[in-house]
């Protein structure tokens, strides 16, 4: 499975995932959000959207642990993964574009817009790449 995970980016961007090649991924409190956490496994990838007035996916990076509880925190349910950056997308790729486009219908991230870790199927992730300007 791959990924979306959003991200506010006058709080942590993309360029800061780049600047520091691995993070801890944290801040997660939905609990479906949690649950999609706890399945993601090291090797998978993920789009990095930015949320507020960008609204739009800028980069992929790659789940480098398992998720594990937030060593910051006192909550064992609180959890956290280790995110690597592994490439800036060459077109970003907009919130209306995918609105727009009817391959997305049944997307979770149109159909639970609030939510922070979305999944993407294949079929989704290959078509925003496609979006993105990237040819497999």
């Amino acid at each position: 499975m791959n990924w979306l995970l959003k991200t506010e980016p006058n709080e942590y961007s993309y360029t800061d995932l780049e600047t520091e090649n691995t993070t801890v991924w944290d801040g997660v409190k939905n609990a479906l959000a949690l649950k999609n956490m706890r399945t993601m496994l090291p090797g998978e990838q993920a789009f990095i959207y930015h949320t507020g007035k960008e609204r739009r996916i800028i980069g992929i990076a790659k789940i480098a642990s398992i998720a594990y509880p937030d060593p910051k925190l006192n909550d064992l349910k609180r959890l956290v993964v280790d995110l690597r950056a592994e490439l800036k997308l060459p077109e970003p790729v907009t919130l209306k574009q995918i609105k727009q486009d009817e391959k997305f219908i049944g997307f979770d991230l149109l159909r639970l817009p609030r939510l922070s870790i979305v999944p993407v199927s294949s079929q989704y992730w290959q078509h925003l790449l496609e979006l993105a300007g990237i040819k497999n």
